[in-house]
């Protein structure tokens, strides 16, 4: 029985340093080695310090920057600490209620947005921290950021196209336009809004 216990204590030993220690440090070594820029979050950094991450999502409220996907991860959205989606289902009142007043707010702050209000700027994603939006959404938004800083329509769809990025290898996913980048890229083209 002794010497099976000490067997059994060496196994999770050697079991130990290898899964706990040895492989964790070769792959974070490796990561940093190939991939340093995801491995340390994928940050973004505007004027010499980190403004975001790509991979995930921010509240833009000014008039002047595209806004993102509404967020249910925390009590104020886009915490990380607290990635969740409402978890509300289709007949919940409460999700209704927020649907309904997140059109409302849409609608008065892009009057000159053409056809209907893309999905994506009404739900929620599933894990509340989506950086992206549809090159639909974007396009919907394009009036009221070209307004509040006044600059033709044009200018910022066009700013708007070289920030759309395809598919995965031209086969996988949608197309898809990181919104802070396509801020940030607003700001260094013209300026911050009014």
């Amino acid at each position: 029985m002794k010497n099976e216990a000490i067997i059994a204590l060496r196994m999770t030993l050697v079991t130990l340093v290898l899964t706990g220690l040895a492989y964790p440090l070769a792959l974070t070594g490796l990561a940093q080695a190939l991939l340093p820029g995801r491995a340390n979050g994928s940050l973004v950094t505007a004027g010499g310090r980190v403004v975001g991450s790509e991979l995930i999502g921010q509240r833009f409220q000014k008039p002047g920057y595209f806004h993102g996907r509404p967020s249910a991860a925390g009590t104020d959205g886009y915490d990380a600490a607290a990635s969740s989606g409402s978890n509300l289902g289709p007949t919940s009142k409460a999700l209704h209620d927020r649907i309904e007043a997140e059109v409302k707010r849409l609608r008065s702050e892009n009057p000159g947005a053409p056809g209907p209000i893309p999905v994506e700027l009404v739900m929620a994603s599933g894990s509340g921290l989506d950086p992206h939006v549809s090159p639909d959404a974007a396009r919907w938004q394009v009036a009221r950021v070209a307004g509040a800083r006044g600059v033709s329509p044009g200018e910022v769809d066009a700013l708007v196209v070289s920030q759309t990025e395809g598919r995965w290898l031209g086969l996988l996913g949608e197309p898809r336009v990181n919104v802070l980048r396509l801020n940030l890229e607003l700001d260094r083209r013209f300026g911050p809004p009014r």
